[in-house]
């Protein structure tokens, strides 16, 4: 069986769940798109450079949708902006700058969350 999410993913979704509708809801979703598009440069097969910049486009679409809180917004505005190089180290980077914003806005359970995936990343990029 392939897994389809990371565990830093699954640990999302079940905040994302667990939460009310309204702007902290929305932001842990846009935190979870993009974390999936980082992620999407470490695996066994990443994305090539095509397929990774329709998924920025993509995100960036559906983002602008979302009723984010500004700190987030900018946070996750920078790293869309970061990710433009598609590489692992560059995934990593972006990774480990979003633990902070997600504390501040989203609470200790999103930022343990990033922090697992910035801790992946690192592995896998070096």
């Amino acid at each position: 069986m392939i897994d389809a999410t990371t565990p830093a993913e699954d640990r999302l979704i079940e905040l994302i769940t667990a939460a009310s509708r309204g702007p902290k809801r929305d932001g842990l979703f846009a935190l979870w798109l993009v974390i999936r598009a980082a992620e999407g440069l470490l695996g066994r097969a990443p994305l090539d450079a095509r397929s990774h910049r329709r998924r920025l486009q993509a995100l960036e679409g559906r983002m602008a949708t979302l009723t984010i809180p500004p700190p987030l917004r900018r946070a996750l505005n920078a790293a869309q902006i970061q990710l433009d190089p598609a590489t692992p180290e560059c995934a990593a980077v972006v990774l480990s700058q979003l633990v902070a914003p997600a504390r501040d806005v989203l609470g200790n359970e999103a930022a343990d969350a990033v922090a697992l995936a910035a801790r992946n990343a690192r592995e896998k990029a070096a």
